[in-house]
């Protein structure tokens, strides 16, 4: 069975930061999380604000929980505020259903795990997440 591996979580990592640095973004805070919703790996850039480790988780953890990435979750939140507010008491609060979460996948679209990340807008945190995962030559998912 495929598994994401503690390298391939780097490799996602340092590509998303590069993303940034020539992006000129404001300090990351990136979580990448197993297919299980275990932490693999974590990094804050110096001068990243405190509570970046646990929105970039829940990002990461909230895609993870509906098999989609968060930018679906921003959008639910909005047509179907209750559906959220019943996900993130289910899950202890641990879901923050704005843009910057995203699945990973093998190849063959096995599910390895996801990529959450903070700091910057929504947006720009999905944009690095896009590029770490595809430099670690995976696929990403964010929507259906």
């Amino acid at each position: 069975m495929p598994e994401l591996t503690l390298a391939t979580a780097n490799i996602i990592i340092e590509a998303a930061f590069a993303k940034a640095a020539a992006n000129d973004l404001k300090p990351l805070t990136i979580a990448v999380l197993d297919a299980g919703g275990h932490l693999k790996a974590f990094q804050k850039q110096d001068g990243a604000s405190m509570l970046r480790y646990e929105i970039a988780a829940g990002k990461a953890y909230g895609a993870l929980a509906v098999g989609m990435g968060s930018r679906w979750l921003d959008q639910i939140a909005k047509e179907r505020p209750h559906f959220i507010e019943g996900l993130n008491a289910v899950s202890g609060g641990r879901i923050v259903p704005v843009p910057g979460g995203v699945l990973i996948r093998d190849k063959e679209g096995v599910l390895l795990g996801a990529v959450g990340i903070s700091g910057d807008t929504s947006d720009n945190d999905e944009l690095c997440a896009i590029s770490g995962v595809s430099a670690a030559e995976l696929r990403y998912q964010l929507g259906e």
